[in-house]
């Protein structure tokens, strides 16, 4: 019970972190060292699955795909995705270089606490990490595509964000955006209830999840080092998206308004500066804490 308990609150670590824009629930999954499971439990609703299931052997389907483990986590995701959501949204209208600061602490903090799992730096491990970074950052400045509503397009784009969701560094709806299909996707497909379009995108999404799981998973195994290694340079590179003193570029979607990018400022030496670097190291002892914890040292 105090392992479940464990697993919910990581959980709403992770939904906290899919409520920041441009961060992903992956990396809180990667620092507190449940990413792997992760992804070998949603891996693991395969061909087996469905026959214990149809089976009716519940007891042995729960075991093969960690499903107590799952529904702890998914739980903690959700409770926290409803609580948080509007405090976050009131912080960053009232308060958005404070909150920005925070969490900018966090994935800093999160660089080091990831790449330092990584037990051997070599040769191989260091350019992984570097081409993640450039990745990263090369995504920060990219310019949003015009919408596509083919079938074909339409489960790339069902793939690529659902698969961005779980992969620290990167928000699922940042990439629709960029493939320019966010409006299409999230806003009139959903309100419209279009299934032209949410169809091929569930079954890019359902596939793309599955088959990026099984991806993962068999990378992990085989090349540990420089997985970790990609991935902490990915969140290094997201970084210039929490860089705390930045104008947004707001683009309309039908009623609603969403960030397509940042103009970047220089910070002025002022109280404010002063007080945003304190928040900033509440978040990296935030992480610090949360990395403590999950190695059963608390």
């Amino acid at each position: 019970m105090k392992e479940l308990i464990g697993v919910f609150f990581k959980g709403m670590a992770m939904g906290a972190a899919n409520v920041i824009p441009g961060v992903s629930g992956g990396t809180i999954a990667l620092i507190t060292g449940i990413f792997e499971r992760l992804i070998n439990g949603i891996k693991s609703f395969n061909l087996k699955a469905i026959k214990l299931l149809a089976a009716r052997d519940f007891k042995k389907f729960a075991a093969h795909t960690d499903l107590i483990f799952l529904v702890s986590l998914f739980l903690g995701v959700g409770v926290s995705i409803i609580s948080l959501a509007r405090l976050f949204d009131f912080l960053f209208v009232n308060y958005p270089v404070y909150i920005w600061s925070f969490f900018f602490g966090l994935i800093l903090a999160s660089v080091y606490f990831v790449g330092k799992t990584i037990e051997k730096w070599t040769f191989a491990v260091v350019v992984v990490f570097i081409i993640g970074f450039i990745a990263a950052l090369a995504i920060t400045f990219l310019t949003p595509a015009t919408e596509d509503d083919s079938f074909f397009y339409l489960v790339i784009c069902g793939v690529v964000a659902i698969c961005s969701m779980i992969l620290p560094g990167l928000s699922g709806s940042f990439v629709l955006i960029l493939m320019g299909n966010y409006q299409l996707v999230m806003i009139d497909a959903i309100n419209q209830l279009r299934l032209d379009v949410l169809i091929p995108v569930a079954i890019g999404a359902g596939g793309g999840l599955l088959g990026f799981s099984y991806l993962l998973s068999w990378v992990f195994k085989r090349f540990r080092n420089q997985t970790i290694g990609i991935l902490t340079g990915f969140i290094f590179g997201s970084l210039g998206i929490i860089w705390p003193w930045k104008d947004e570029i707001i683009q309309q979607f039908g009623d609603k308004s969403k960030v397509v990018g940042y103009n970047w400022l220089v910070p002025q030496m002022d109280a404010q500066f002063f007080l945003a670097i304190g928040f900033m190291f509440i978040g990296i002892l935030t992480i610090w804490l949360m990395e403590h914890l999950a190695k059963g040292k608390g």
